[in-house]
């Protein structure tokens, strides 16, 4: 399995053999377990592009910039693409405009001096006790 992704990538070097590369478009890639070589070819300035090998033990991480092409080892890599749009499509839950109008009372009693108060009032005197049956 493979993937590429193209640059330019923001750097960061997380600490005992991680990075993290983020693209403009927001993609980030999550390095870890990379070799003594990573500093001097993911720091270079100009990344252009990187390609994602997955085998079975190491992905090959191989990156296109000025310097030409080169490749490094890592022990594992995760990369996240987001999708603004992913739930767009789903039929998901909502508020019709009577329960909106409901919640924005609600919060907007509790957001005055005494809301709670009054809103708890309100919604005791709402509630019925149940009578006892007379036998």
């Amino acid at each position: 399995m493979h993937k590429t992704i193209s640059g330019p990538f923001t750097v960061r070097n997380l600490g005992a053999g991680g990075w993290q590369l983020t693209t403009q478009a927001g993609v980030e890639i999550l390095l870890r377990g990379v070799g003594a070589a990573a500093p001097e070819i993911l720091q270079e300035a100009g990344l252009a592009s990187l390609r994602l090998e997955w085998s079975t033990d190491a992905v090959r991480v191989t990156t296109r910039d000025a310097q030409g092409v080169r490749s490094l080892l890592s022990r594992s890599a995760l990369v996240h693409e987001p999708c603004p749009r992913l739930y767009e499509k789903l039929p998901l839950a909502s508020f019709d405009a009577d329960a909106q109008r409901f919640w924005r009372r609600v919060f907007g009693l509790i957001r005055i001096p005494g809301g709670r108060y009054l809103l708890r009032f309100i919604a005791r005197r709402g509630r019925s006790k149940p009578r006892a049956a007379k036998a």
